[in-house]
């Protein structure tokens, strides 16, 4: 028997402070173990799945993001108020749950929290996830550490499109298991983080067109690898950055990220 966890969200709604009044999250009957749908169709038994939770940034955090430059003046978002850290349950590629974090626009937060949620329960491998501040927001050092992230106003070194209207930089673009799905740097005509994996060919953690993560988030009307070179690891909402529901195939060109 698959046990299902339904997702509803409610309002997100903030104090003038900025402190959340009540953490949005999805709600779920699973008992303490649930039996859950794995990759290859078979079932386990594992440790129930978390709900996503959808919150203010912690001011730590914020403060950190600051701090390396990912938010700075001349980008698109200024402001915590702006952004959600949504926090989600994923499966390594060990087999083991973890529990991770991105941060987003506040305005596809719920988006985000349905697509992992779903990506959890059928047990799609994801290395890690965590702020790119982490990484002193380096976007090669986030991409070498196969990190799965979402939010960056990237430095002026490592910009290839408009600050304005990059996707990254308005909090509405996410890059998954950058290893596995390495995209075509146009600078240097080379893969980035490496080639290895750069073959469209199953394998975990991959994302290939038609497959799971394609479809759940083509469901939500995202588009992939909005880009005119391969960038396998790359989802965003629309170029120039838009809200979700607004989104429509955009014009393409090299470096839209």
């Amino acid at each position: 028997m698959v046990v299902l966890a339904t997702a509803c969200f409610g309002d997100d709604l903030l104090t003038g402070t900025g402190q959340p009044r009540q953490e949005v999250t999805a709600h779920s009957t699973r008992p303490e173990t649930a039996t859950s749908t794995v990759t290859d169709g078979s079932t386990s038994t594992e440790d129930v799945r978390r709900r996503p939770v959808i919150r203010a940034v912690p001011h730590v955090q914020w403060r950190n993001m600051r701090n390396t430059g990912m938010v700075r003046p001349g980008c698109p978002i200024t402001e915590r108020h702006e952004l959600r850290r949504v926090d989600v349950d994923f499966v390594d590629f060990s087999g083991e749950l973890r529990r991770g974090h991105l941060i987003v626009n506040k305005d596809i937060a719920r988006s985000v929290a349905r697509i992992f949620d779903h990506l959890a329960e059928r047990r799609f491998p994801i290395r890690r996830m965590e702020g790119a501040e982490r990484y002193g927001g380096d976007v090669l050092r986030n991409l070498k550490a196969d990190n799965t992230s979402a939010f960056n106003c990237r430095r002026p070194d490592q910009i290839n499109a408009p600050v304005l209207n990059s996707p990254h930089a308005n909090g509405r673009a996410i890059d998954i298991n950058p290893r596995e799905n390495p995209w075509k740097d146009t600078r240097c005509s080379c893969w980035s983080p490496g080639r290895a994996q750069a073959a469209r060919e199953p394998g975990p953690g991959k994302i290939l067109q038609g497959g799971l993560v394609w479809r759940r988030f083509r469901q939500e009307g995202w588009v992939w690898q909005n880009i005119s070179v391969a960038d396998y690891m790359h989802f965003d909402t629309g170029y120039p950055s838009r809200p979700v529901n607004d989104a429509t195939v955009p014009i393409t060109g090299a470096g839209n990220r």
